[in-house]
């Protein structure tokens, strides 16, 4: 059983990380396979109440990988760390099947009761570099947290997230890991966007009010703008 999930871990690794040229250098340099497979040791020591060994299995793992992945945290399979360095998941973490995650993510708690105060992460999910999930929220399946995002709040199926705090951009039906965690909509400059052309939209009818009432139409600049002019002001 253990050298069937090993060997589903180096193969996630070839499989989302271009960077190794071979399963050796893969099995020997990646550290976020390294993290995961430690941590494995670290969660049966730590179901069976041997709570000091567990800690200590973690406490290497941490130093010689950068990722702090509790004891207690159930991982499901498929489980993908790019680099490892600043991850940090809670005891009562619960990540699902085909999990990507990348440097910095935090699956934090915001309380110190002894409860689920940690996420709780779908299938399929892709969480950006430099995310936190802080809480006992539910994020569900096939959903893409955008780098640097902050989730406070659930997050319904088949969802992009992004901003601080996350907001929902998209919602679709994808079914296939999607590694593309940098191209995210940018809901600011969309709401910069929608601004203009409303602005646009009414200056046209109070153009055409002042002409049926016979007022002489006062001098507008147009407002109307694409998405190139506003990244060119931006």
């Amino acid at each position: 059983m253990i050298a069937m999930h090993e060997k589903s871990d180096l193969d996630v690794v070839l499989e989302r990380d271009p960077a190794p040229k071979s399963r050796s250098e893969a099995l020997l340099f990646s550290p976020g396979l390294h993290a995961l497979r430690l941590h494995r040791m670290a969660h049966r020591l730590y179901k069976k109440q041997m709570f000091f060994f567990a800690r200590m299995i973690n406490h290497i793992s941490r130093i010689f990988t950068g990722a702090d992945i509790h004891p207690g945290a159930v991982i499901g399979r498929r489980f993908f760390i790019d680099h490892a360095t600043g991850v940090v998941i809670g005891e009562t973490s619960e990540i699902g099947d085909d999990v990507s995650i990348y440097q910095g993510v935090t699956l934090g708690g915001v309380s110190t009761g002894k409860e689920k105060r940690h996420p709780t992460i779908g299938n399929n999910v892709v969480i950006g570099a430099g995310a936190a999930i802080l809480g006992p929220v539910t994020v569900g399946d096939n959903v893409k947290i955008g780098a640097g995002s902050v989730v406070v709040k659930d997050v319904p199926p088949n969802s992009t997230v992004v901003g601080v705090p996350a907001k929902i951009v998209r919602r679709e039906s994808a079914t296939v890991i999607d590694l593309r965690h940098d191209e995210l909509p940018d809901p600011v400059m969309q709401t910069f966007i929608d601004i203009c052309h409303n602005l646009s939209e009414l200056e046209f009818r109070v153009s055409t009010i002042e002409e049926k009432s016979g007022i002489k139409p006062s001098k507008r600049v147009k407002r109307d703008i694409s998405m190139e002019e506003a990244e060119e002001v931006k």
